[in-house]
């Protein structure tokens, strides 16, 4: 059954958990589908809220496919350490990977822009529509398909706060400061004047109590209380400027990926863009309710000027075109989003 993936999407939008239009339309075509089992490795921990979401994916794309395709959904490092997954996806070891694209833009100047934007979107749907609206899922897969493999879709959620041991009220304050970014981040914050670390997520807490940072990035608000944030740095500073929309991503073996029928393909692309919004919507409630548990905590709250924000969203501009490193992909990327940007009145 030939099903066009892009207008299959359209029609059943990213809320609608049922989606019964892609399962009755493909009902007379399930016996004749051949069983595909598809391993995964997720960024995170076992048991944390993200991972759930995960195996809600693989849980909708098997309903979405009658049982046809089955996706085993493994913890951050469980079958190769994290920093290891992009080859061993390459390799064939295993056929799928959720990553973070801020990790390899190193390597690939093109994912600083795929994964975050400093200073840029402020809302996760004007990110997540770069990627649906403006041909960033395409520009996104030309960045993989050099190293034989495919961008499937992203999860794009809101911001990641800064943890702080000083109190931060204006982005000036963070000059002379050190601090722990990754990704583009370090790229933008090193231009304010910060001294990056890019140190593991799992040194982050360490490093704040020992004093080897004075302020840092980590992850969720939730996640992070949850880390104990909230007993080394008594201020948390919002919005954060650094990463205030996230894209992570599903990103398959390309071999593999052609392998699949169109109706399993179409299977990976609708319960991808219906768990970006259920995740988003999930970190959007926990985020009002842990900032009530860190103000219990005796953290301070600090937001910071949105005149302040804007103004260093102009002066970023500079830095972005820096981080693009005249990579001829990463430009292009950096030109659409800057495109839309102005359509929003951003810049």
């Amino acid at each position: 059954m030939n099903i066009n993936r892009r207008k299959m999407l359209t029609m059943t939008g990213v809320a609608a958990l049922g989606a019964p239009a892609l399962v009755a339309a493909s009902s007379t075509s399930v016996a004749a589908q051949k069983k595909v089992e598809w391993r995964m490795q997720a960024l995170w921990g076992g048991g944390t809220t993200p991972m759930t979401y995960e195996k809600a994916f693989c849980d909708r794309v098997r309903e979405l496919t009658g049982g046809t395709f089955d996706i085993k959904a493994f913890s951050g490092g469980s079958i190769v350490p994290n920093a290891q997954a992009f080859d061993a996806v390459r390799g064939g070891a295993f056929q799928l990977m959720k990553t973070y694209d801020g990790y390899t833009a190193g390597k690939i100047p093109a994912h600083g822009f795929t994964s975050s934007v400093p200073f840029g979107f402020p809302q996760a749907d004007q990110y997540e529509s770069w990627f649906y609206e403006r041909g960033g899922l395409d520009l996104a897969r030309k960045s993989y398909a050099p190293a034989g493999l495919t961008y499937i879709a992203p999860t794009v959620y809101g911001e990641e706060p800064i943890h702080s041991k000083v109190a931060i009220r204006s982005i000036s304050d963070m000059k002379g400061l050190k601090g722990r970014f990754v990704g583009l981040a370090s790229a933008v914050m090193a231009d304010l004047g910060v001294a990056v670390s890019p140190l593991p997520t799992s040194e982050v807490y360490s490093a704040l109590d020992k004093g080897l940072i004075d302020f840092a990035d980590r992850g969720d608000i939730k996640a992070n209380y949850e880390a104990g944030l909230h007993e080394v740095a008594k201020y948390l500073i919002l919005p954060g400027v650094h990463q205030p929309t996230t894209a992570t991503a599903y990103v398959a073996n390309t071999a593999a990926y052609k392998s699949l029928s169109d109706q399993h393909r179409a299977a990976l692309e609708v319960a991808a863009r219906e768990v970006s919004g259920a995740l988003r919507q999930n970190i959007m409630v926990s985020n009002a309710e842990y900032v009530g548990k860190f103000v219990e905590a005796g953290v301070e709250i600090v937001n910071l000027d949105p005149q302040d924000v804007a103004d260093n969203r102009a002066n970023a501009v500079s830095s972005w075109e820096k981080a693009a490193k005249s990579d001829g992909l990463a430009t292009e990327i950096l030109g659409s989003q800057r495109e839309l940007m102005q359509d929003y009145r951003l810049l």
